[in-house]
């Protein structure tokens, strides 16, 4: 082309030909380029813009979010920047050379982003599948993203020494060690993230407490270098992948799955309450439905025991007799089960456990049927109100450190008043 110009040039007798016709070719190959972007992002792209706005289609709107469209717009002027150079100017000139260079390294830049683009469409989409949740994808589509962008940087500047890539990529041997401590967090976060995934140890979604790093929430992304969690008090915590890996951390995906969270919480009895039951108080507690069947079948076992034993039971210290505490338990074990929110098929039970100086804990281990914070919270606070309320018909105590406010009725109480 740039040949015929000179030619057209010479028979008009026009001087300085060559450099005329160069600035013509290059003039031709900027107008080509500005009339295909202007066609390519104004009319084309500007139509598919809107097509995909009222699109219902899910996937029309990612690829639109992610500018694959417009990278690959920008990708094909530069092949065809490319193409012009070689076609239209001398072979081995300096024009040619330093245009088709820049269009390489165009081609090379706008190839690279339109394969980010092509990644972060994927990943939206596949984040659509349930069985998506259990991959690492954004770690893997991390680590494929830096592996391109290091192999495009490789050619690149191979391209601009005028060298093989394969010379740079064998003087990269002797550089490993400084590569392996550059790029140590992402290799480690890319190992890190094929083990979590081999081993369904976390997905997106899932509740991880990890004191550690101050973490305890639920996980809303897994990085190829770090994974963040939302926090229950809306702050987002920062963790490196691979110290899931290294460090312990507690999933409660089990939880959520089985359908029920346990309840394990203690009430303190004060250990001078506790006494044998009188006729009368067990009269009084056999007017509850609960405890009719308990006390009677109860009482009927003792009553054949002591008499196989012919003891004297006018002392406390012979025979087997109900005590309050005995019979709270019984009462609260048949509470539980028929509580509406207690989960029937699982682990329920009312056990004493070590004395301590606070008291005797009582503690109640049983399960909500639901998983929800909220409802979890009131189904236990109800069960324990109750508790609180119904521990004095057992003629029992709830031991309590004494308050600023008990110290000063004592006080009042000991210091004799004015006459």
């Amino acid at each position: 082309m740039q040949q015929r110009i000179s030619q057209w040039l010479e028979r008009l007798g026009l001087e300085f030909s060559d450099l005329m016709s160069l600035t013509m070719v290059i003039g031709l190959i900027l107008l080509i380029s500005v009339v295909i972007h202007l066609i390519l992002h104004r009319v084309v792209l500007a139509s598919l813009q809107r097509n995909t706005q009222q699109s219902k289609h899910l996937w029309q709107r990612v690829v639109t979010q992610h500018k694959l469209f417009q990278r690959m717009a920008l990708l094909l002027q530069g092949i065809i920047i490319n193409l012009q150079a070689v076609l239209w100017l001398q072979n081995d000139s300096q024009a040619q050379v330093i245009i088709a260079t820049a269009a390489q390294v165009w081609i090379m830049v706008f190839g690279l982003l339109a394969l980010f683009s092509l990644l972060d469409t994927l990943l939206a989409l596949l984040r659509q599948n349930s069985i998506a949740h259990q991959l690492p994808l954004r770690g893997i589509f991390q680590g494929l993203k830096l592996i391109a962008a290091i192999f495009i940087g490789i050619m690149i500047v191979s391209l601009l020494m005028g060298r093989s890539p394969l010379l740079l990529l064998s003087g990269l041997g002797a550089m490993t060690a400084i590569l392996m401590l550059v790029f140590k967090d992402p290799i480690l976060g890319l190992v890190a993230g094929i083990q979590l995934s081999a081993n369904n140890m976390l997905n997106v979604g899932d509740w991880l407490e990890m004191p550690k790093y101050g973490a305890d929430g639920a996980v809303i992304d897994i990085g190829l270098t770090t994974v963040k969690v939302r926090n229950w008090d809306n702050t987002v915590t920062t963790i490196p992948t691979y110290a899931l890996i290294s460090d312990s951390f507690k999933n409660w995906r089990s939880m959520s799955e089985s359908g029920g969270r346990r309840i394990k919480r203690c009430i303190n009895i004060d250990t001078t309450s506790v006494h044998f039951l009188s006729e009368k108080e067990q009269q009084n507690l056999n007017r509850h439905p609960s405890l009719q069947r308990y006390l009677n079948e109860k009482s009927q076992e003792l009553n054949q025991y002591n008499q196989q034993i012919a003891l004297d039971l006018s002392s406390p210290l012979n025979g087997r007799r109900l005590t309050n505490l005995g019979t709270l338990r019984a009462y609260l074990t048949g509470y539980l089960r028929d509580h509406p929110g207690i989960h029937k098929s699982m682990t329920l039970m009312v056990r004493q456990l070590a004395p301590t100086p606070e008291g005797l804990p009582l503690e109640i281990y049983a399960f909500t049927n639901t998983t929800v914070w909220a409802e979890y919270e009131g189904i236990q606070s109800d069960i324990f109100d109750h508790i609180f309320a119904i521990a004095s018909e057992f003629d029992l105590r709830i031991h309590q450190t004494p308050s600023s406010y008990d110290m000063r009725n004592m006080l009042t109480l000991a210091t004799p008043s004015n006459s």
